[in-house]
């Protein structure tokens, strides 16, 4: 009677793994940590790079005049929407700017708009619906200003466009 809940407890006891083999399972199971973390930081910069090689096609790049870089695409044919191709803070902002500036995009300041896209939107998504109107006054004066260039006319008043800050 007193053997059998002894043989029954020390057979728990040794089917538990010790600290180290739950570590060590953990790492077989999960990945590495450091290999995880390269393999993070290298998709990363692929998709980085394959932003950047879409800043040439975008229609316009919204900015926050140092920290933020929106370059939104437009066509009319195809597209509900704008799309956002690319969108950066700080540095990778600054990367799409000077990208759009030896590829002729036009800049657009408009800080709330640009913290607007870059909060409510994703790479690749559409612009949210409570964006539209304000995206529209900013791709309707860049297109009438490069057909004003084109065709030596009045260029078109700069618009200010209103952001609802409970869209972001």
């Amino acid at each position: 009677m007193v053997d059998v809940p002894f043989q029954l407890w020390n057979y728990q006891k040794k089917l538990r793994m010790t600290r180290t083999e739950v570590r060590d399972e953990f790492k077989e199971t999960e990945g590495r940590p450091e290999v995880k973390a390269k393999i993070r930081a290298l998709q990363q910069q692929v998709a980085t790079r394959r932003m950047m090689d879409d800043v040439p096609s975008a229609d316009v790049v919204i900015t926050n005049p140092t920290h933020f870089a929106i370059a939104l695409r437009y066509d009319d044919g195809c597209m509900g929407a704008p799309k956002v191709v690319a969108k950066g803070k700080n540095l990778i902002a600054a990367r799409i700017r000077a990208i759009a500036e030896e590829n002729n995009v036009p800049f657009f300041s408009a800080p709330t708009l640009a913290r607007a896209l870059f909060r409510s939107t994703e790479l690749g998504q559409e612009i949210p619906a409570g964006l539209y109107t304000a995206v529209a006054q900013v791709l309707a004066y860049i297109f009438r200003l490069a057909d004003a260039q084109k065709s030596g006319e009045v260029y078109p008043d700069r618009p200010d466009p209103v952001v609802d800050e409970s869209v972001y």
